[in-house]
This record gives C-alpha cells, sequence and structure tokens, in this order.
C-alpha cells in the first residue's frame, strides 16, 4: 500500500504547470528513445546481414539500412542535444544519459561481429592504429584460423577444439595441435618484442590506462578492486591445482585428459541433435526456443566469424500499445556435434533467453555488462555436465567426478586467460609466452613450452583485450546464481517450468537499467564470493589432498 501511495501524494504535492513541463519532457524523451531504438536496430540489421544470415529483412537491403542507420544517428544525435540536461525524472535523466553514452560508440562502418574488417597480413605493419591493428588481428582468426592444415583436410579451429577434446591418439593431437601454428605466427611471430600483439597489448595498456579496462569494468561490476579480482582468479586457479592430479601433462593433451564425459557421450550427440536436445531443455526450463522465434546460422563457412555468438537482429519495444518482442540471432561455426558443442550452444541459447526477456523502455532493452552476460549464459550451460541432465536428455551419463572434470577443465582456462590478460594488462612489457607459461605449468601441471604462443587460441584476445575476465570472472557469479537458484526453486538440471519467469522478473527483465553489483546484490543477498564456485571445483577430487 505505501509503495502506492508514495507516487500519488507526489503527483498531488506538484503545481499543475510543474507537471505539464514534467510530462512535455518526458514526451520529448519519448520521441528521441523510438529515434534511439531505430538507430540500434538498422545496426544490428545491418550486422546480421552482413553476416549472410540473410540478404535483406523488412524488404529492406543492405544498403537501404545502412542508408537509414546513418540518416537516423545523425538525427539522434541532434536530437539528444538538444534535450534539457536538468529538470527531468530520475528514469528520464538515466535514459538520456545511457543513449547519449551509446552514441560515442555507434560506429562509422558497420560490419559483422568478430569477422575483422581488415586483413591478416595488414598485421605486420607497424603504422597501423589501436582499432585497425585490433582488426588486422581478429582477421587472421577468419583468414587463417578458418582453414588449417590436418592430415588429408582442412580443419577450423573451432574443430580444432573440438579434436583436442576427442582424439584418442596422442599424435594426432600433437598434429592438431601443430596445425594451429601458422595462426600463432601470424598473431605474436616469433615472440618480438615487437610482434602484432605484443604491439596490441602496449596500445591496449595505454587506452586502459586513460579509460579503463575490461578487466576494470568487471571488478566494478562486482564490486571490489582489481587486486581484489586477481586474489580470486589465484585462488579459483589454486583449487584446481589442489583438486587435480600432479602429473605433468603437455598442452595438446590437456583437454582430452579432461574430456572423458566427452568421449562416452560422444554418440549421444550428433551434429543434427545439437538443436533438438537445446529446444528440449529450455522448453522444461519454461523457455519454448521455437516460440521465442530466434534465427540460427550454425554451419561453419569461409568468411564467417571463427566463434560462436549471439547478437539482437530487433530490439523489442511498445508499439501501439503492445510489446514488440525481441529477434535475437546465434551464428556458430559447428561442423560436427559433441558435449563441448552443445555445452556452447546452450550457453548462446542462454544469451537468447536473456536478451528476449527484456521488458523495459527503449534506452534499457540491451545487454546488462558483459560479465553478467556471460556469467548468465552458464547458468543453464553448466547443467549439460551434471549427470543428471545427461541421463534424462542423452539416455546416458558420466560418472560425477568425469562430468565435473570436464565442466572445469574449460572453466580453468577461461580463468588461467583471465589472469593472463590482467597481467599482461598491467605490464605490456611482459613476454607473454613466458607468462602463459608461468600460469599454465604452476597451476595446470601443464608441461612448459615457452617457444609457443599456444595462449593465441581465443579470437577474444584480439577483438576485445581483456574480455577473457568476463568467462573468467562470470564463473564465480555464475556458481554463485546457481546456488541461489537452487534455493529458491530446487534443483533445476532436469528442468522447472518456473524457472524462466521467476528470472526473468527477478534478474532478466531490467536489461541494461540496473548495474550489475546492484542486481546480483538484491538476487543473492549479499555481495558475490568465490566461495560457491570453489566448492564446486572441489567437488572433482575423489580424495581432497
Amino acid at each position: 500500500m505505501t509503495r502506492r501511495l508514495a507516487p500519488i501524494l507526489l503527483l498531488l504535492s506538484l503545481s499543475v504547470p510543474a507537471t505539464a513541463a514534467m510530462t512535455a519532457d518526458s514526451r520529448k524523451v519519448a520521441a528521441v528513445e523510438t529515434i534511439y531504438a531505430d538507430v540500434m536496430d538498422a545496426q544490428s540489421i545491418t550486422g546480421a546481414i552482413d553476416s549472410e544470415l540473410f540478404a535483406s529483412y523488412r524488404g529492406k537491403g543492405r544498403v537501404a539500412w545502412e542508408r537509414d542507420y546513418r540518416k537516423k544517428r545523425k538525427h539522434l544525435a541532434e536530437r539528444l542535444a538538444r534535450l534539457p540536461s536538468q529538470g527531468l525524472s530520475a528514469d528520464d535523466a538515466k535514459a538520456v544519459a545511457t543513449m547519449r553514452t551509446q552514441l560515442a560508440t555507434f560506429p562509422e562502418k558497420i560490419s559483422a561481429p568478430f569477422t575483422g574488417t581488415g586483413k591478416c597480413q595488414d598485421a605486420n605493419r607497424k603504422d597501423l592504429d589501436y582499432a585497425a591493428l585490433r582488426k588486422a588481428l581478429t582477421s587472421c582468426f577468419v583468414e587463417i584460423g578458418g582453414k588449417m592444415a590436418f592430415e588429408n583436410g582442412t580443419i577450423n579451429r573451432q574443430t580444432a577444439l573440438d579434436l583436442l577434446h576427442e582424439l584418442p591418439e596422442v599424435e594426432r593431437r600433437k598434429a592438431v595441435f601443430t596445425a594451429l601454428g601458422p595462426l600463432w605466427l601470424a598473431l605474436n611471430g616469433k615472440n618480438e618484442p615487437d610482434s602484432p600483439y605484443r604491439r596490441m597489448i602496449a596500445m591496449t595498456a595505454a587506452d586502459a590506462a586513460k579509460n579503463g579496462s575490461e578487466i576494470d569494468r568487471g571488478a566494478r561490476d562486482v564490486g571490489v578492486e582489481t587486486a581484489v579480482v586477481e586474489r580470486w582468479l589465484e585462488q579459483i586457479l589454486d583449487a584446481w591445482r589442489q583438486s587435480t592430479s600432479d602429473q605433468p601433462v603437455e598442452p595438446w593433451s590437456f583437454s582430452y585428459q579432461g574430456a572423458e564425459a566427452d568421449r562416452l557421450l560422444a554418440a549421444e550427440i550428433p551434429r543434427d541433435a545439437l538443436m533438438p536436445i537445446n529446444q528440449r531443455f529450455y522448453q522444461d526450463l519454461g523457455a519454448d526456443l521455437k516460440q521465442l522465434g530466434a534465427l540460427y546460422e550454425l554451419d561453419p563457412k569461409p568468411g564467417k566469424a571463427a566463434l560462436a555468438y549471439t547478437d539482437f537482429v530487433v530490439h523489442g519495444r511498445m508499439a501501439h500499445g503492445a510489446w514488440q518482442p525481441t529477434v535475437a540471432r546465434v551464428s556458430a561455426p559447428y561442423a560436427h556435434g559433441g558435449l563441448f558443442v552443445l555445452n556452447e550452444l546452450v550457453h548462446e541459447n542462454g544469451h537468447v533467453i536473456n536478451i528476449m526477456a527484456i521488458r523495459n523502455r527503449s534506452a534499457f532493452v540491451d545487454w546488462p555488462s558483459s560479465l553478467f552476460a556471460e556469467a548468465f549464459a552458464d547458468v543453464p550451460g553448466w547443467s549439460t555436465y551434471e549427470p543428471a541432465w545427461q541421463h534424462k536428455y542423452l539416455g546416458h551419463e558420466a560418472t560425477q567426478q568425469a562430468s565435473l572434470r570436464a565442466l572445469f577443465s574449460v572453466v580453468i582456462l577461461d580463468v588461467a586467460w583471465s589472469l593472463f590478460e590482467l597481467r599482461m594488462l598491467r605490464a605490456p612489457a611482459t613476454d607473454p609466452n613466458v607468462l602463459w607459461t608461468e600460469i599454465t605449468s604452476h597451476y595446470l601441471h601443464i608441461i612448459p613450452h615457452p617457444e609457443l604462443s599456444w595462449w593465441a587460441l581465443r579470437v577474444q584476445l584480439t577483438d576485445l583485450p581483456g574480455y577473457m575476465v568476463n568467462y573468467g570472472l562470470g564463473a564465480v557469479l555464475t556458481a554463485d546464481m546457481r546456488q541461489r537458484i537452487g534455493e529458491g526453486l530446487g534443483s533445476f538440471d532436469t528442468g522447472d517450468p518456473r524457472w524462466y519467469g521467476w528470472l526473468g522478473d527477478q534478474l532478466l527483465r531490467y536489461g541494461s537499467e540496473r548495474d550489475t553489483r546492484t542486481l546480483l546484490q538484491d538476487f543473492l543477498g549479499r555481495p558475490t564470493s568465490p566461495d560457491a564456485l570453489l566448492r564446486q571445483i572441489k567437488r572433482m577430487a575423489a580424495d581432497p589432498k
């Protein structure tokens, strides 16, 4: 009753002219917000066309959509500049601030995400600026990582990572690992101080000193200092070290060693079963993927982004008194199935249900923080490594220990990359091969190979330097959220039709409106902590040390 009466009493206390002025200003903001939504849609639709998801959308091709984007972006800038800076309601003021911040990030030239618009060979040019160098390096993952020689044919980077989990013959695994060599050479040369990557990371550190880094933003999102994030990453890595065998392992055998569950279940997850399994699981969680209407393009092809990702096609909005739903899309280069690939697609569909659950004004119909987005997508994703989930959706299951080992051997590499990037950004003159060797040999028991730049496996390292923290630190949030959901609803690994609606109301409906720290603290009832993740990792040890 109090929550309803307070706004009424406030309105009664306002003078009529003040109320009229507030309403007029709100109408102005709403009109600008409509233009903003149009710009966002024009950008995302153009990107979808560039990714070859479709050639036209709503009867318009790329040229028309890009023309709309440029025209409306200019109009948006003009209208935003004319909005009052004072006297707005708190909600309107926040919406205007969000739109102004986002306006500064809108690119001059739109392209499909993660494809790189440069040429890989240009990465050797010493005159490239920061943005151009990143684009050139990201192009290497498409040009070289999309077609690597292996045995009597070619494979892409995604397939190489899958094969490292699956191939029983050590020499074949080593051959897959070696096939990645040309990519490492393109990215880091012979590890010279002025190699393409080392020049780029120096530029990244300089930019971070002025504007903050992805790692700084991740720390802010959980309400701690960057130094605390580093300690958490070290604690997580040390928990793995103590919970696993200290028998040294070659880097080309690390993933295989952890992938017993993948191999046991491989026959149950052919390529054409990936989406049906996803659809069944999410329907059991109360999210009907077919009804939600996301668009999928999951086949490998030349020039396609070298990783899986999810994006908007159209942003949901209110129109004519009714909610017009978001349209999402998923892009991935999947050549075959398997548990590793299945888990990744469940993760991507976690993004789909996240953005399609947003119900907010247009200024906030956008991704929440990158940290929250990646962490939430793994909330359903981690279920694929639970034996109960495997039994229901695959008909067979691995042991709990094998399943947990399969999950956390992937998670722990993300944590290692997070610590790697954190330290490279702090001291960009550091030798990356030496740093990666120190981290992986000490914590993961991997045999040192400082002569190899085998850390250079992830597109994010060049496209979005520092982004890996959203997976490594994100695992802390994932474990915390899974624990809290278990407390609120019970186990959901085999489905719970209340799950999607409950989380939509608790977490997802806000979009970008609420900051991650406050959102999670309200949800968890306490600050974020690595304790839940540390407990999960320690479950792996049959005989804890």
